[in-house]
């Protein structure tokens, strides 16, 4: 083989592998567990370790602006003990957070579980409950249902 094709050879070489690497690395950071607030608590120490998504609803009056960074809790009712349990979640994504982020919206978050037990969060989505849950609670009746 000719000098220049050798170096060429390597060249591309390094090449590829580097995409490769960075494709491989930008996988990896991206992936995330989905969990709700009682999974969280469940999964213990693997908690800190990965990155994760945490499904909960927004615990009323939690909301707290400050600056750029937003404080809020989420809740989910545990199903065999019934207990609530709750995450203080902090909001530092770059995005503003969506208009249906109110209390009692439904809010997954993605980010990492800090030491503190504090869910730093990068990014959010929310959703408001249906409107027939907002009626039924507000005791409104839809063609005879109760």
């Amino acid at each position: 083989m000719k000098r220049k094709q050798l170096k060429f050879l390597v060249g591309s070489l390094v090449i590829v592998l580097t995409l490769a690497y960075l494709g491989f690395s930008g996988y990896q950071e991206s992936k995330a567990y989905y969990q709700t607030v009682t999974e969280l608590y469940a999964s213990k120490e693997k908690a800190y370790e990965r990155r994760l998504k945490v499904a909960g609803d927004v615990v009323p009056g939690s909301i707290q602006r400050e600056g750029k960074v937003i404080n809020f809790v989420i809740s989910q009712e545990d199903q065999q003990t019934k207990k609530v349990q709750t995450l203080a979640v902090q909001y530092v994504g770059t995005d503003a957070p969506p208009d249906t982020f109110v209390d009692r919206a439904q809010a997954v978050v993605e980010g990492k579980l800090g030491q503190d037990g504090v869910f730093v969060a990068n990014k959010m989505q929310a959703k408001c409950a249906s409107k027939y849950e907002k009626e039924s609670a507000a005791g409104v009746k839809r063609n005879g249902a109760e």
